[in-house]
């Protein structure tokens, strides 16, 4: 199972808004086979897995270890369920149960009507946490939700500033950098709100690593942000969260809400409704608060330098317990977990 999940990892970022799923076949002790789920709308881990194996008489003799549930329905591909089924595998060992409701747990019922042997749970807080995305947006009908930001020493995000040609503080470093655009690849969307878009004018895609680039939301309730700004560029699909406007003109979709009552939760069912299963909230300081205040929040990454700066606009208030920390010059970058599927083990996701 660990090897299911070793093999899921490599549809990080491409498998969305499938789950990421990883196949093992063994025969007599010895791996025969082997798949992963690549990308949404090919083939999934199961058919890949039974695919490799050279000599298909021993899938009757075989045991098929899957990272979740095979998949009953039949969607952008065929039931998995029932090609093992006609495969003949006499045994399937399952991490997870589903959470989709055209599977949850009918994979497993039509595999065990068809006398096939099945075990349940291997691995399971592993494999839940794998999949912790698309978990979190079957089950809680939102986007799995990153909050990102980076602050000085003595608690700040950035310099006062006033207009867009005095330049954002520097905290990171070049290294971190990438892993920031890294990130961006792997996640579905990214939000700012309306004082970073102005400010910074951010083109929020993935430029510094190869991947796609993520669906840029920007907060925007009077649509001050200029049809100019890189945000309404052709790199990406944007949408604009506003208090007056709804639309779609190319890829940019305007979605109204109501900004006299909280807007989190608007943003989310949006979200929901555009099948974003991740997004990666990063800033600015304001936005980062609605979303903690709100507590509709997942994970928080945190860059810190050694540098201090006296004054500045201050970084959100955050008084949760580091999870784990990894180090770049002077910078170090703290992990923080508020979910189900996190547990004080480090499953390198």
């Amino acid at each position: 199972m660990r090897r299911c999940i070793e093999l899921a990892k490599c549809g990080f970022g491409t498998a969305s808004p499938n789950p990421m799923v990883g196949a093992v076949i063994v025969h007599d002790g010895k791996i025969i086979g082997e798949g992963w789920h690549r990308k949404c709308g090919e083939a999934h881990a199961e058919v890949n897995a039974v695919n490799s194996v050279k000599d298909k008489s021993l899938l009757k003799e075989s045991t098929i270890y899957v990272s979740l549930e095979p998949c009953a329905h039949v969607g952008r591909t065929p039931a998995c369920a029932d090609m093992l089924i006609r495969e003949g595998i006499p045994r399937v060992v399952v991490g997870s149960i589903d959470p989709f409701e055209k599977v949850a747990g009918k994979g497993i019922e039509k595999l065990k009507n068809a006398g096939v042997d099945v075990k349940i749970g291997i691995l399971k807080q592993e494999c839940d946490w794998l999949n912790r995305r698309f978990f979190t947006y079957h089950t809680k009908r939102r986007p799995y939700i990153i909050l990102k930001w980076a602050q000085t020493a003595d608690g700040f995000i950035d310099n006062i500033r006033t207009d867009c040609q005095q330049k954002p503080l520097k905290i990171t470093n070049l290294y971190f950098d990438r892993l920031v655009h890294k990130w961006r690849t792997e996640e579905d969307a990214i939000l700012v709100g309306t004082r970073t878009a102005l400010l910074d004018n951010p083109h929020l895609t993935a430029r510094l690593w190869s991947g796609r680039n993520p669906v840029r939301i920007c907060i925007d309730r009077e649509l001050k942000v200029p049809a100019t700004s890189k945000i309404f560029d052709d790199k990406a699909k944007t949408i604009i969260i506003n208090g007056s406007k709804e639309s779609i003109e190319g890829n940019l979709l305007y979605y109204k809400v109501n900004f006299s009552e909280n807007i989190v939760p608007q943003i989310l069912d949006i979200l929901y409704y555009n099948e974003i299963q991740s997004v990666i909230v990063e800033g600015g300081a304001q936005t980062l608060n609605s979303f903690i205040t709100a507590g509709f929040w997942d994970e928080a990454h945190v860059f810190t330098s050694n540098n201090k700066i006296g004054t500045g606009v201050e970084a959100p208030h955050f008084g949760h317990p580091v999870a784990k920390t990894e180090a770049s010059g002077d910078v170090l970058l703290n992990y923080f977990y508020n979910n189900v599927f996190y547990t004080n083990n480090d499953f390198n996701l």
